[in-house]
């Protein structure tokens, strides 16, 4: 007997994910795709009837027998009725905010999110933008686009202290890289266990107590209640003057135009952020024009030729772990919208 599996593409646009025409082949599992990686896992993949969709295109007929989803988003109205059979959906982003919030989720349905697949791509993203930030080089950017020859010296990194907001599977990936370097790492997470990777771990109920100790911090928190507007003037204001800022976990941490102003003062001294509100960040924001400030098109995590491969490696695994009636991994916990 096979279980049926739906895998739903979506077409790029502004309003959904992917949103732009160039990331649509990055996130787009082909059967080509999902035939060349099951192919490392033929038992799994004999136990599967695999539908590959776009979009709703044939969503309500194909769902009426389908066991697993694997999609970035669904129609969530009445999924109880429309897909009776669905046991599993793998969301193929490691974020789930919007699906939130998850009352729409049917008695018995399993929720997992792609935890894992962003660490090595995040983490050298991470090791490049806190040299590019100790280097001055937002400020350096800016100079270069108002043609200004301004000598901005540096030093070397040793001793300086960077913080780690979120040490999940990103963050945990920023940490690897980070400590190959002389600096002294700090991480911030909800429960503060240690990791591995990093000399200091403190709950978030601390995060006020080692802010001001912080040169440089790299953030990784997903959207959730707790996280909204986190990063306000206030907090913001008590980072050391100098200080420099990486957000790779979304815009709705941020209070943007309170970092705009204390980038503008110089008491921060640079910015690199790759998440927004809105995305693509539309043409007439005025982030475009803050000074110090380096906008990166939410590209920080995900590796452009390896995505999709990586996904279904995970969901292989994962799938392993189904048919075997075992716990599923990264599995979200729709109270805490992660």
């Amino acid at each position: 007997m096979t279980v049926k599996l739906h895998i739903k593409n979506n077409h790029a646009g502004p309003d959904t994910f992917p949103s732009t025409p160039e990331s649509e082949p990055v996130f787009t599992i082909s059967m080509e795709k999902y035939e060349q990686v099951a192919a490392r896992f033929p038992q799994l993949a004999a136990q599967l009837e695999v539908f590959v969709d776009w979009d709703t295109d044939h969503w309500e007929e194909s769902m009426r027998d389908t066991e697993i989803l694997l999609t970035w988003n669904l129609p969530t109205e009445n999924l109880a009725q429309v897909a009776p059979r669905l046991k599993w959906i793998h969301c193929i982003g490691a974020g789930v905010e919007h699906l939130c919030p998850m009352d729409w989720v049917p008695e018995g349905v399993t929720i997992t999110n792609n935890k894992g697949a962003h660490a090595a791509k995040a983490g050298e993203y991470a090791l490049m933008s806190v040299l590019m930030l100790h280097n001055r080089m937002p400020a350096i950017l800016t100079n270069q686009r108002n043609a200004a020859w301004n000598s901005l010296f540096s030093t070397p990194i040793e001793g300086k202290t960077v913080g780690l907001i979120g040490v999940g599977s990103i963050g945990g990936g920023a940490a690897v890289e980070l400590h190959k370097m002389p600096v002294h790492i700090i991480g911030v997470s909800r429960h503060g266990k240690p990791h591995p990777r990093v000399h200091e771990m403190v709950a978030m109920d601390q995060l006020d107590a080692v802010l001001p100790r912080m040169d440089y911090i790299f953030v990784s928190l997903p959207a959730t209640p707790e996280t909204l507007g986190l990063f306000n003037q206030e907090r913001l204001r008590s980072l050391k003057p100098g200080a420099g800022i990486v957000n790779v976990g979304r815009g709705s941490t941020f209070d943007y135009q309170a970092l705009a102003n204390l980038l503008a003062s110089g008491h921060l001294s640079g910015a690199i952020i790759d998440v927004f509100d809105e995305e693509p960040l539309p043409h007439d924001s005025p982030l475009w024009s803050v000074p110090n400030f380096v906008v990166t098109p939410h590209v920080s995590a995900d590796d452009g030729d390896n995505y999709v491969p990586i996904t279904l490696e995970l969901f292989f695994k994962n799938l392993q772990r189904y048919l075997a009636g075992e716990d599923l991994i990264n599995v979200v916990r729709p109270e805490l919208g992660y």
